[in-house]
């Protein structure tokens, strides 16, 4: 089976490419060190009682409470539990902010009714909305997922919908010239070069289904990562929240980058 022919590359592109790895690897490198420096930094100070480690504890004692929360068992749960609610509050926040900004594009008349209201919606503390939301809906896990999606919700709507109305208007003119439909403008065009946006979304709804869950679990919840926090600030334990946070911190930043991981995949597939 003959081998199949590969394009030559010049030695100046292979040593661009080299280079670019390089700079990819001194990236990661430098991050970790930066983290490893913090972790020590953390540890040495509170050793030599240059700050407190009751307040602001240290790696050893979150290690501590880290190994005893998965003794107890308990911990797996609880992460379990924020991480459940996140991903549903995020994946409704995403479609259903998606949808109405589909609704917004194809009618001039509601986006122009409603473009008012869902800015001020965008500009309240929603936060603030937290015990309304809790009345309505009640106590319990769905008013914590409610919490994440109406967080994530109003921003998905204002971004993707702006991004629809940046796509190249000639575009638009040039496939209605040709007798396209509204349904396959919106799939020819509109949603293929709002894939960007629709990935920038994302992006930012991971940020704001964390703050929605906590929020949430710190009201109503009796598990979850925001109990643990709430928990540990009101017995004093603060090495249990200064370790819920930490785990907080990476599972987020695990969520982040599967979005980062999707958004490869997409590009790729569209080059």
């Amino acid at each position: 089976m003959s081998e199949v022919p590969t394009p030559d590359v010049s030695a100046e592109h292979r040593e661009y490419l080299r280079n670019r790895k390089l700079y990819r690897i001194k990236i990661v490198a430098a991050q970790a060190l930066l983290l490893v420096g913090i972790i020590i930094l953390w540890e040495a100070a509170a050793n030599w009682r240059l700050i407190d480690p009751f307040i602001t504890s240290q790696p050893s004692r979150v290690v501590k409470t880290l190994i005893s929360l998965h003794n107890g068992g308990d911990l797996y749960r609880h992460i379990g539990i924020t991480v459940f609610e996140t991903v549903v509050g995020f994946t409704l926040g995403t479609v259903i902010g998606t949808g109405v900004a589909v609704l917004l594009w194809w009618s001039d008349f509601l986006s122009r009714v409603l473009e008012p209201y869902l800015v001020i919606l965008n500009s309240l503390p929603k936060i603030a909305l937290a015990p309304i939301i809790i009345v309505w809906i009640g106590q319990g896990m769905t008013a914590i997922i409610a919490m994440a999606l109406f967080i994530s919700l109003v921003v998905t709507i204002l971004s993707v919908h702006s991004g629809f109305a940046q796509v190249d208007t000639e575009k638009v003119k040039l496939l209605r010239t040709f007798g396209a439909t509204k349904i396959q403008v919106l799939s020819k065009v509109i949603l293929p070069a709002s894939v960007p946006t629709i990935i920038a979304a994302l992006k930012i709804n991971v940020g704001l289904s964390w703050v929605g869950v906590i929020v949430g679990e710190f009201l109503v919840s009796r598990a979850g990562l925001g109990y643990l926090i709430v928990y540990g600030g009101q017995v004093f334990r603060l090495d249990l929240v200064m370790t819920s946070v930490i785990i907080l911190a990476v599972a987020a930043a695990i969520m982040y980058q599967s979005i980062v991981f999707l958004e490869k995949i997409i590009v790729g597939q569209r080059h």
